[in-house]
Parts: C-alpha cells; structure tokens; sequence
C-alpha cells in the first residue's frame, strides 16, 4: 500500500504540473462539448484530434484523450435530459427518466444529480482501477467465447426481465434489434448480408442513427402529433439544485451504478452503454415504487449516469494491464500510446511509471475539472428550456441531420435515423420500449461471433455452453429469469412486472 501511495505521488506531481493541467482541461471540455452534440460521441471525437497530439510527448497525448472519452460520457447526459436526444450511446437510458424530469421542472436538479454522480463514479472507479487492475484483468482472461455468448444472451435476458410489462415483448423488440444488428458484412466469411447493393451498409447499421432515431425523433414526432403544443418550461433558479429528497434518492443508485459499471467495463465490448442499461433495469428493480420510472424517477438518472462514467475506468483495466482493448475507444487510445512509442501492457508499470500513475493522477484531476466546469454551467444549459417547441424542435432536427452525418459523412445515415425515427413513434403507439432494440443492435456482432468462434472449437456441438462451468452458470441464470417470468402464468397471478404496466397506465392500485 506505501508503494501505491508513494507511486500516486509520483503522478500527482506529473498530473498537477500547468502543462499536462492544461491538457486535462482542454480534454474535458472538448469532450464534454462532443458528448453534448447528438451523434458525434467519444469514439468520433478521439479519432479526431488524434492527429493534433503527435507533437506532443505521451504523457500530454493520453491524458488529453482520456479526457475527451470521460468528458462525452458527461456531456451526452445534458441533451438526453434537456431534450431526450442521446448525445452519445450511452446515454440513451438517461433520456427515459431525466427528460420527465426536466418535463416536470426538474431539469437542474437532474443535471446536477448527472454531474455529481458521474463524479463520485469516476473518482471511486479510478481507485478501483488502481487497487483492482491486475486480479480483475486476470479474472476477465478467463472468458472464452461460450463465456461471452453464454454472458451477452444473460445480458438481453436481464434487461427483458427487468422492464416493465410484457417480457415477451421487450424479448420481441431484442430480437428485432439482433436482426438489424445482422446486416453488413460477415465477420468470419467478408460476406455482404442484406445490404441489397448499399455499399454504406458494409459496416452494418450504425449504433448512433438509430439511437437518435428511436428516441430523438420519435419524440418529436410525438411531440408534434399532441393536440395542444407542450407548454414552455421556464425554470426558476430556485430549482436548479436537487432537494434533499432528491439527494438521499440518488445515494444508493449512484454506489450501485458504480459497482456496476466498473465491473462491467472490464468485459470486452461496449461495456459503458450495456452498463447503463443494466444499472437502469436493477435500479428498477430494487425501487419500491417501479412506477415512477419513466416518470422521472431520480435513481433512473443517477444510476446510468454513474455506471457509465464508472464503465470508462473499468475498460483502462485490460488496456493498461494487459495491452487488450476491451472496446473500440480502447482501442484508439492504445493506437496513441503506441504512435508516441509506448507499448500498453503488464511491463508498462514497471517500465513507465512515470506515465502510468500520472495518467491515474490526471483522471482523478479531469474528474474534478468536469465538476468544476458542468455544475456553474447547470443553469446555462436548462435555459434551452426555455426557447418555444416551434423553434427549438426544428433546430433539434436540423441539428440531428447534421450530428448524424458528420459521423461518416454519409446520407445513408440520414435515410436510417428518419426510418427509425418513424419506426419508434409507431412503437411507442403501441406501447413497445424501444430500449432493447438498440442494445440488440449494439450486442449483435458480439453474440453472433462469440457463438460461432464456440462452434467452431467444439466441432459444432452446442454442448460446449454448458461443459464449461462459467457459461453453464450463466445461462442457468438466465433459464432461472425465464422461468420466474412464467411463474405468474402458473399461479394466474400478476407479478410485479404485470403490476408495473398497470401502474404506468394508470389502471394499477
């Protein structure tokens, strides 16, 4: 433990120094101001300004970039809360609950419980990280591809269990998701699958067109079908901080999201958004009052918010420890760190320590950065509120036009999130969450590779999934949530999933 704090000191002395504070800084507000632009998210905004580093030494490159991938993951809350328009994946759930917040005149209050929350997360999980990293890293190593298949399956199960409703249809909407997520090129054969001569659609249908479609347009194509226009929200400063109510509402989501997230992060994928559903689906789950969410229910807020900030330092875990990206941001990052000379992996602690603990260093600096610069911003941002629907939707649209074709500079994009954004308001018609299907979209190349890399190890035989102990666990969970959901048809009683769609009609006691 004295090596530990002896080697904090060490990066605090690099990470305080104007030079790399002045890096930290300008990673975080370039990150959080692409988080807060619909559809241009961490991954495009890293991949962006990788150039701009290369004159400078790595200690300054990576500290920038991490900056700008904790940074989006901060910023995207904003527009999720203000407008319900995700401005990055991850933030998708955020716009479910802190939209109704902000429809009820609680827009600041859910913007600080965001910001404070991705704080405390950030800040725990960058110990985490510290303490954690090698036993973690070794545990993750141990997953094969039945483990990632039979865990990715486990992944959807949860989700569908944990929503409100029918969990035949929350599994419907999965498996539509799963089926888009199916077209593109074949990983393990380059075959074109239903792209029907649209060479755009090689790389399968993007995860930020649909989910700007789904939940940005359908929302203001809903919007626009009410017969009386939404009355302006004009916030009160008064309202801008959460109550203590709000407060002690938002303490436990916020250490469970944490927990969560970290965890999560570690796991190869796109640990950050499936993070946030997760989080979502448990704290709705743990409530005792289900019916709030979707509501504006402030544990739906502080949860995903926490879990994905805290998913961002789980997935350094594999990357420094072990030289594995555990995502596609990951990955760019560790594309940095070998532009400027350094190789990531289980030397680099003992090689550069002088990088590794001032990169640990800076992310507890950006961490405070980004409280210190989004919390007197809280007010700024909420005023958008204030702009009247008849000018503020169209600007969104045109701004979500823009966002989604500055991702590859392709009208195909456009074409996608106007057909989703159609597809969800008839889903919302007919009371469908859209939730699932984007996470169907994201894991769809996960579980199907996993599962045909499973294949091919065992010859075809699909007993491999349940001869290996942790993939035999896993899906034992998931045939146990199954079952539980079926028990209600066995006993002709309602569950609480049953109860929880009542509620939200306004039919339950």
């Amino acid at each position: 433990m004295i090596d530990t704090l002896q080697n904090l000191y060490l990066g605090f002395t690099i990470a305080l120094s104007p030079a790399v504070l002045f890096y930290a800084f300008v990673g975080c507000l370039v990150g959080t101001v692409v988080g807060v632009l619909p559809g241009v998210g961490p991954l495009a905004g890293i991949s962006l300004l990788l150039p701009a580093t290369f004159g400078l030494d790595a200690t300054r490159a990576i500290v920038m970039l991490a900056g700008i991938y904790y940074g989006a993951m901060y910023g995207g809350s904003t527009t999720s809360i203000l407008m319900r328009i995700p401005g990055e994946t991850a933030s998708v759930m955020t716009c479910i609950d802190g939209y109704a917040m902000a429809r009820k005149g609680r827009a600041g209050a859910a913007l600080a419980i965001a910001a404070v929350g991705s704080y405390v997360a950030g800040t725990l999980s960058v110990v985490a990280l510290m303490v954690m990293a090698p036993p973690l890293a070794s545990f993750a190593l141990r997953f094969g591809p039945p483990e990632y298949a039979a865990l990715l399956v486990l992944g959807l199960l949860v989700l569908a269990y944990m929503s409100g409703g029918s969990m035949l249809k929350a599994l419907a909407m999965a498996a539509l998701g799963l089926l888009l997520g199916m077209i593109g090129i074949d990983q393990m054969t380059g075959y074109f699958r239903f792209a029907y001569g649209i060479v755009e659609l090689g790389d399968g249908l993007g995860v930020v067109p649909v989910a700007v479609g789904l939940f940005g347009l359908a929302e203001i194509l809903a919007t626009a079908g009410l017969p009386a226009p939404p009355a302006v929200i004009k916030p009160r400063l008064r309202e801008l901080l959460p109550t203590r109510q709000e407060w002690r509402d938002s303490a436990m989501p916020i250490g469970r999201g944490t927990v969560l997230g970290f965890l999560i992060g570690i796991i190869p994928g796109s640990a950050h958004v499936i993070s946030t559903f997760v989080s979502y689906a448990v704290e709705r789950r743990l409530s005792k009052h289900p019916e709030e969410f979707g509501r504006g229910a402030v544990a739906g807020v502080a949860g995903p918010e926490s879990a994905n900030n805290s998913a961002t330092s789980g997935a350094f875990v594999p990357m420094l420890a072990l030289g594995v990206p555990s995502g596609a941001i990951p990955a760019v990052l560790m594309a940095a760190m070998m532009v400027h000379g350094v190789a990531p992996g289980p030397l680099l602690i003992t090689q550069q320590p002088a990088l590794f603990w001032g990169f640990i260093a800076s992310m507890y600096v950006g961490n405070v950065v980004l409280l210190i610069l989004n919390l007197p911003l809280v007010g700024l941002f909420v005023n958008i509120l204030r702009v009247p629907y008849p000018i503020l939707y169209p600007s969104i649209l045109i701004f979500c036009i823009l966002g989604v074709y500055a991702v590859n500079s392709s009208p195909v994009d456009v074409w996608i999130m106007l057909v989703m954004g159609a597809l969800g308001y008839l889903l919302r018609k007919f009371d469908f969450e859209t939730a699932p299907i984007v996470l169907g979209v994201v894991l769809a190349p996960m579980i199907e590779l996993s599962l045909r890399q499973s294949l091919a190890m065992s010859d075809g035989h699909y007993a491999i999934f349940v001869e290996r102990p942790i993939a035999a666990t896993l899906l034992a969970v998931g045939l146990l949530l199954v079952l539980l959901s079926l028990r209600s048809l066995l006993t002709r009683t309602l569950d609480w999933r049953a109860r929880l769609a009542l509620a939200e009609k306004g039919e339950g006691s």
